[in-house]
């Protein structure tokens, strides 16, 4: 009996698909990427039209022999690794080493599922040239400009240094923002606000707008007191009342940035463990007696197409579920940004009648959110729009107006399900009484208010993956991997939930502009992204692309190496003294974030976490404090200062309060608003 072997990333994919082929298919997983460039040396012939050295992955070795032994014993070979340029590159380079050039062994699908596997198993495809020179152009881009730079840093400022080309970048954009907050001059500005009434006694506020019908400023108090002097003991008289009709339309499915703003603005997810869900979610997960199941689409796309097959089958779910009126006389069809691929569609369900409450019982509590997420979007984006009802009533007080609006609900639409979360704090808009024009209102109160114009607000982890995706930095795979980088390397830090520079940032972000103006400048990055969409289009040759940028780069770097002086980090001095010496500690950057170390180093190399204490004491011990901590994976948790003595833990952060039952730590768990106890072994039921 002929058999065929196919060969995926991942062992969950390959449970996964298995399950639909049967017993005359092997299914293997290659584990991620098994050849790179080498790590300990540069890799990159640069006299010899830039070829790359590529060795197999160290501990990848056994698996290549392993899908070597498994293809000599198969008929056919398919390689199905994830559709996109990274997925390309590690099926050619299985191709390479199972000497499957020429053959049309490459197959591909977008979605986990037993149609979308067979169909692909039919309709198998050369690899595509294009697509590999696309990822070995960024592969080799990254690693001339990582390779060249680091070095550079290491000199000059300290050890551990890296540069990106898309990293630096990113933390350029944090630089300058935290530039514009710090240059910024607030300028103050008044509002007059009247609390009104009408003749049945209900009450609601109308703010300044216009004076003689020209928009009003009011620069200071003097201002603001003048408005109220002239209006004093005037009638408000209702001169408008307009009314009409509003419609609010569905946002579209999600792409990888969209899906990683949304999870961070509602879940509270980083990007990268947004993807690391999402890349479960799609390799398929075990649904009881239906087996292993991929739940959603692929989750890398910067395209919001879906197939028509999906499309109707929302439709009928709509109908089903909320009723003909929800359901829009035709399909809500959305356009891609013109710098997106297409080549994949938006993030769906891959069956939409599986509901989130339907698979409940076999996601974890974060798969369940990020699944349900990615759901109601998809469901709301084929629904109908929301008809807001909204009145803009004006009201005239001598030759000054005043406006009120308000707004209500007509018709729910796509909100019944899904409401798009924001960066930026919504008004929230009244109810207005029922209004008549040339109607008398009472004043129960004038506020005048003082107000001073704000910063631009630092950016939070979806507001930086926005601005990346706007300015065309990066592609969608790259923004959860950058931020977690620029994290790790200490040059920038996460400060209620926004980012803020670090010296150390600041000061590899200076040397880079000084030095390398065109790497770091926002426009080149993004024009270096479209040449490797060129790339992939074959309107391009990455060897070209490499060589005119490597002659530029490469003399900027010797000139760097020679002209740039070191520069000396101020150390930061804690007031935590040695245990072996004595000296006070400082403050420094390792792989797990920041902690102490001995400033004698090498002759003392003392070092000790570096612990933030939250002015909480520890209810497990007598002296102790409740401190942060991290796990190696740097997830936040709190403990007591005095570990290993007393070894209480808590992923909650614990407040002063205490327990009534067992006088433990209260703690505050996510989405409670009041604390409850931290102690599993509590016998009150305040848990």
């Amino acid at each position: 009996m002929a058999t065929s072997l196919v060969i995926v990333e991942s062992p969950a994919k390959a449970r996964t698909i298995k399950k639909f082929l049967g017993s005359r298919y092997t299914v293997k997983a290659t584990m991620g990427h098994l050849k790179d460039l080498p790590r300990s040396q540069f890799g990159v012939d640069v006299d010899n039209d830039y070829q790359p050295k590529y060795i197999t992955i160290r501990g990848k070795g056994s698996i290549l022999q392993e899908l070597k032994k498994a293809a000599k014993k198969s008929d056919r070979v398919f390689l199905a690794t994830d559709p996109d340029r990274e997925g390309e590159a590690i099926a050619w380079h299985v191709a390479q080493e199972l000497n499957l050039d020429g053959e049309k062994c490459r197959i591909e699908f977008r979605e986990i599922t037993k149609n979308a596997v067979t169909n692909a198993i039919k309709n198998p495809r050369y690899i595509s040239d294009n697509l590999v020179a696309a990822q070995q152009g960024r592969r080799i881009l990254d690693r001339i400009v990582g390779y060249k730079l680091s070095p550079l840093l290491w000199a000059k400022v300290r050890k551990g240094l890296s540069a990106g080309r898309v990293q630096s970048v990113a933390v350029r954009l944090i630089c300058d923002r935290e530039a514009e907050i710090e240059n910024f001059v607030p300028e103050e500005y008044w509002s007059v606000v009247g609390i009104l009434e009408n003749a049945a006694g209900s009450q609601f506020e109308a703010r300044l707008i216009q004076r003689r019908n020209e928009k009003i400023e009011l620069k200071n108090e003097a201002e603001a007191v003048q408005v109220r002097d002239e209006i004093q003991g005037l009638p408000w008289i209702v001169s408008s009342v307009t009314r009409k009709d509003r419609k609010r339309h569905p946002a579209p499915p999600f792409t990888t940035s969209t899906l990683q703003q949304e999870a961070a603005r509602k879940l509270n997810f980083a990007p990268a463990k947004t993807m690391s869900i999402a890349q479960q979610l799609y390799e398929g997960l075990d649904l009881g007696e239906e087996g292993s199941v991929g739940l959603i689409t692929y989750m890398r796309t910067d395209a919001v197409r879906v197939a028509e097959e999906a499309v109707q089958e929302v439709r009928q779910l709509i109908e089903h579920s909320f009723g003909k009126p929800f359901v829009p006389p035709k399909p809500n069809y959305y356009k891609s940004k013109s710098q997106a691929q297409d080549a994949h569609e938006a993030i769906r369900p891959t069956d939409v009648w599986r509901t989130p409450d339907n698979v409940k019982a076999y996601l974890s509590r974060d798969q369940l959110r990020l699944y349900r997420l990615i759901w109601e979007r998809f469901v709301a984006s084929q629904m109908e729009s929301a008809v807001i009802d909204s009145v803009s009533v004006d009201i005239a007080v001598g030759g000054y107006t005043f406006r009120a609006t308000g707004s209500s609900i007509k018709f729910p639409g796509f909100i019944k399900i899904y409401v798009e979360a924001s960066d930026e704090q919504e008004e929230q808009s009244a109810m207005l009484p029922e209004l008549t024009v040339n109607e008398t209102l009472g004043c129960k109160e004038l506020q005048l208010n003082q107000h001073f114009t704000q910063p631009p607000p630092r950016y939070t982890e979806a507001m930086l993956v926005k601005a990346l995706e706007e300015k065309g930095i990066g592609r969608p795979s790259t923004f959860a991997p950058t931020i977690d980088t620029i994290l790790k390397r200490g040059y920038v830090v996460l400060r209620d939930k926004r980012f803020v520079p670090t010296e150390l940032g600041r000061i590899v972000v200076d040397i880079l502009k000084e030095n390398f103006t065109e790497l770091i400048d926002v426009d080149f990055t993004a024009s270096m992204e479209q040449k490797l969409d060129e790339i992939e289009a074959g309107r391009a040759k990455w060897i070209d692309v490499i060589d005119e940028f490597y002659n530029e780069f490469a003399q900027l770097v010797d000139r760097a190496s020679h002209e740039l002086e070191k520069v000396e980090l101020q150390e930061e001095v804690s007031d935590e003294q040695c245990d072996k010496c004595g000296a006070y500690m400082v403050v420094k950057h390792g792989r797990f974030g920041r902690f102490l170390a001995c400033p004698n180093y090498p002759e003392c190399k003392n070092t000790k976490p570096l612990l933030k204490k939250i002015g909480v004491p520890c209810s497990f011990c007598e002296d102790g404090e409740i401190v942060e901590r991290r796990t190696k994976k740097g997830r936040l948790f709190y403990g007591c200062s005095n570990y290993p003595a007393c070894e209480f833990t808590s992923w909650y952060k614990p407040v002063k309060e205490k327990c009534p039952h067992c006088g433990s730590n209260l703690v505050m768990k996510a989405r409670q608003s009041k604390p409850v106890c931290g102690n599993k072994e509590c016998p009150g039921k305040n848990r």
